[in-house]
């Protein structure tokens, strides 16, 4: 009997795990998550409800009751919309328009006789419950990987319950409407930065909660408790109302802010490749919003208590301010000016596959991002200042401009700043072939034999082709191609070596790297085989280079496709105070001719050009038994090596470039501060670890930083 009863509930549980296993599988995660948003959206419609009850039952003012049949009829269209005309976008508007509609009408009709109700203590309890069941919602589909990220500055949800929540404010005072659409404003262009991950939009964050949701909607409160007992719509503020709508917009960007795997130009790219007079109007709007701002602060100026203090502060900071805000809407107008060069030359070179980023790169947009920054910052610094002198407590309308001014400086120097740490730096190539197979007993190249020039030519020009799109796909500066039957002699090689390397950008500095490709006939010992018996040795390019870089921190990068490069492989790694990289091929001595033909010259360049131009390529290097071999080396301190940073000289010629004179003081002061090294000896242990690491432990694909990578095999 009871083995008997213990099969047969052995027997119902088994049934009752599959049936459940089946239905685990029925249930997709997605679905579940989305659930949970519904719940969400569901515990908010109960609560808006519940809250526009407790007061029409308190105050018995039919336009609430007006205003509840007219939510649950929109309601109701947006269901309709939703579910049975497939018109989703259309029905989540309608839905969240009224959401913020409600959320700012039930803010600003709070009293204090609602306080004791219990119906009033659910509503609150709801709103509690929808913030959390809406964040959980949020936090559980990004882990889940349910969320698209696109890139955007701000979603129609966010803006249509912006919209509703300023238009739910028209209820209320003019003075105080003013103010509180100033604050929506802000609010917007704080979500965008947040979106955009700009350095400075947590401390954007933090002082925006500080002086809205702690002094102004509590000033909100005093004084319409005073002024105003009549209307039940301007009494007072509910905070629980006010951190529901809240949290509801800063939720998702401040979640995005870690999960959110967009690059910075997929983040910005809704600017970047906005068109030229899109962007030259928001750069004239940004300079009236700071005329606005800087004449809000001088307005209430005589109000205040101390004049003798008041007078002189907001003189000095008032001339700091407008001298950083020259710079800064130059700045801003500077580099729309650049990057309508760069989308001209980006749809130009569209068809060649190549991007904006790369496009900027190639233009020195990365020199002109890091100068920008440190210029910028100083701006946001001096309206701070200026927002500190003419703080006045209850004067809102300037307290709303200073939180709008706010994110739009943070994000121009967000913008300046991952600009300038993620593009790329700029390169300028010149290469060599001398398409000689043999040479004669004294080692000078020979005149080829006829049955073997077509062969050559077809095989020289190859490579050339294949160097000139590796330049092209890389946005590369190409200072020429040299293509010679018979040889070049050493004082023509110098005196293009030369006036290569001393080849500066168009802004001015030098370039950040140089590269220097060479095929043809090396000797045993590395050294290149040049016209009339001479050679060209890796100590006589590295003289050269030293005598026009001594004083930069340029690189300079050698390719070589000839018979024996590991001699400057090797001779490389012992350089110890420059930055030198030199990319090579061995070629296999013995090979099987009837599984593969043997190695010849320019196999080895349209490898590596393919390699570094073609994402879909299917190259590796590590194979084993390749005829052709890559091996690099790189000077003792290749790995300390960082992009070009903007120098007190470059800084000057950027200033007299762009700025008036009257501005060098604070451009001075700017290039000083940023030129403070507070964390030296964290770079120290950085720089001696990468050294340890490039010497032992070279990775067999290294990163330029340029787009192309260095390979061994």
């Amino acid at each position: 009997m009871c083995k008997s009863l213990r099969y047969y509930f052995s027997h119902c549980l088994h049934m009752a795990m599959t049936k459940l296993e089946d239905a685990n599988r029925e249930v997709n995660m997605h679905s579940s998550v989305r659930y949970l948003g519904f719940l969400a959206s569901i515990n908010l419609v109960v609560a808006l409800s519940m809250g526009l009850y407790v007061r029409w039952d308190e105050t018995q003012d039919p336009l609430i009751l007006v205003i509840f049949i007219l939510g649950l009829f929109v309601l109701g269209i947006a269901i309709i919309l939703y579910y049975y005309f497939s018109m989703e976008a259309a029905g989540l508007s309608l839905s969240h328009l009224w959401f913020g509609f409600l959320l700012g009408l039930l803010c600003f009709s709070d009293n204090d006789s609602f306080k004791d109700d219990v119906k009033e203590q659910a509503f609150k309890y709801l709103l509690l419950a929808s913030i959390v069941i809406r964040t959980l919602w949020a936090l559980v589909a990004r882990i889940c990987g349910c969320i698209r990220y696109r890139p955007t500055l701000l979603t129609s949800v966010e803006f249509l319950e912006l919209v509703g929540f300023a238009i739910a404010s028209t209820t209320m005072q003019m003075d105080k409407c003013v103010s509180i659409i100033l604050l929506v404003i802000a609010l917007g262009m704080l979500l965008i930065d947040l979106r955009m991950k700009s350095f400075l939009s947590i401390p954007n964050l933090v002082i925006y909660s500080i002086l809205s949701c702690l002094l102004f909607f509590p000033s909100l409160t005093k004084t319409f408790t005073v002024t105003s007992t009549t209307s039940p719509f301007v009494t007072t503020t509910n905070p629980f109302a006010l951190a529901c709508f809240f949290s509801r917009l800063v939720c998702d960007p401040l979640l995005d802010f870690y999960f959110s795997g967009l690059s910075v130009f997929e983040r910005w790219k809704p600017y970047l490749y906005r068109g030229a007079f899109c962007r030259r109007l928001s750069v004239i709007s940004v300079g009236l919003i700071e005329i606005i701002f800087f004449v809000l602060a001088a307005v209430k100026l005589h109000t205040s208590e101390r004049l003798y203090l008041a007078i002189p502060g907001f003189s000095i900071s008032g001339i700091f301010w407008l001298i950083c805000h020259v710079i800064f809407l130059i700045t801003l107008w500077g580099f729309q000016t650049k990057l309508n060069d760069c989308q001209k030359v980006f749809y130009t070179h569209k068809a060649d596959h190549s991007t904006l980023e790369r496009v900027m790169a190639s233009k020195g947009m990365r020199h002109f991002c890091l100068i920008s920054q440190r210029l910028v910052f100083f701006s946001l610094l001096s309206t701070v200042v200026l927002g500190v002198v003419s703080w006045k407590l209850h004067n809102w309308t300037f307290t709303s401009a200073l939180l709008i001014v706010l994110p739009f400086e943070s994000l121009a120097h967000g913008l300046f700043y991952e600009l300038g740490n993620c593009l790329g730096g700029t390169c300028v190539g010149y290469a060599v072939v001398i398409p000689t197979s043999y040479c004669s007993p004294d080692g000078q190249p020979a005149l080829l034999p006829p049955e073997h020039v077509q062969e050559l030519n077809l095989r020289s020009t190859g490579m050339l082709n294949a160097i000139q799109r590796f330049f092209a796909y890389h946005m590369i500066e190409t200072y020429g191609c040299d293509y010679s039957t018979s040889g070049l002699s050493f004082d023509t090689v110098q005196t293009k070596l030369k006036s290569f390397m001393e080849l500066r950008t168009v802004d001015g500095p030098r370039h950040d790297t140089y590269i220097l490709y060479y095929s043809g006939h090396s000797h045993s010992s590395g050294e290149w085989a040049l016209a009339g018996g001479d050679t060209l040795r890796l100590e006589t390019v590295l003289d050269w280079w030293m005598e026009k870089n001594s004083s930069f921190c340029s690189r300079l990068l050698i390719v070589l496709d000839c018979e024996h490069p590991m001699s400057w492989v090797k001779e490389v790694r012992k350089v110890s105070n420059q930055y030198i990289a030199v990319q090579g091929a061995e070629m296999a001595k013995f090979v099987d001719v009837e599984e593969t033909d043997p190695p010849q010259l320019g196999d080895f360049t349209k490898e590596w050009v393919e390699y570094n131009c073609n994402p879909d390529h299917n190259i590796s290097w590590s194979e084993k038994g390749r005829t052709v071999r890559a091996v690099y080396g790189v000077s003792k301190c290749w790995s300390d090596y960082s992009l070009h940073l903007p120098t007190e000289s470059d800084v000057a010629k950027h200033w007299v470039t762009y700025f008036p004179r009257v501005t060098y003081p604070v451009v001075h002061l700017a290039n000083w501060c940023g030129g403070l090294n507070l964390f030296w000896m964290c770079k120290v242990c950085f720089k001696c670890f990468r050294r340890f690491k490039m010497s032992w432990f070279p990775p067999a694909v290294l990163d330029t930083g340029h787009g192309f990578k260095l390979v061994r095999s």
